[in-house]
């Protein structure tokens, strides 16, 4: 199980409200996701202390992933203090992802 928080409609708005959140938007049944998650874990440990990494199950909150028109997944959604500021559909590397980061929070 990962240790990234698990969103869901009760949370979702307040913890993408404040700073830079990337959520990962998965399925247990995608592959993609799967091999999506430890690369995320492993983004976490390196810029944690900048940027919140969380995950919601769109077959859990079809509402959210409806109300952000995720079509496929995974998707990461990463919020600015509050306000969508990118949209990554597919696979993402560590890189790409710390890269992002490290921008956005300038």
């Amino acid at each position: 199980m990962s240790a990234l928080k698990e969103l869901d409609e009760s949370n979702f708005d307040q913890e993408t409200a404040n700073g830079l959140v990337m959520v990962d938007f998965w399925a247990p049944w995608c592959g993609p996701c799967r091999m999506q998650t430890p690369i995320l874990e492993s983004v976490e440990r390196k810029i944690g202390s900048s940027v919140k990494i969380c995950k919601l199950n769109v077959d859990d909150v079809p509402n959210i992933a409806a109300r952000f028109g995720i079509q496929s997944i995974p998707t990461i959604l990463v919020f600015k203090n509050g306000q969508l500021a990118q949209n990554l559909v597919g696979l993402q590397t560590e890189a790409n992802l710390v890269s992002l980061a490290d921008s956005l929070s300038k």
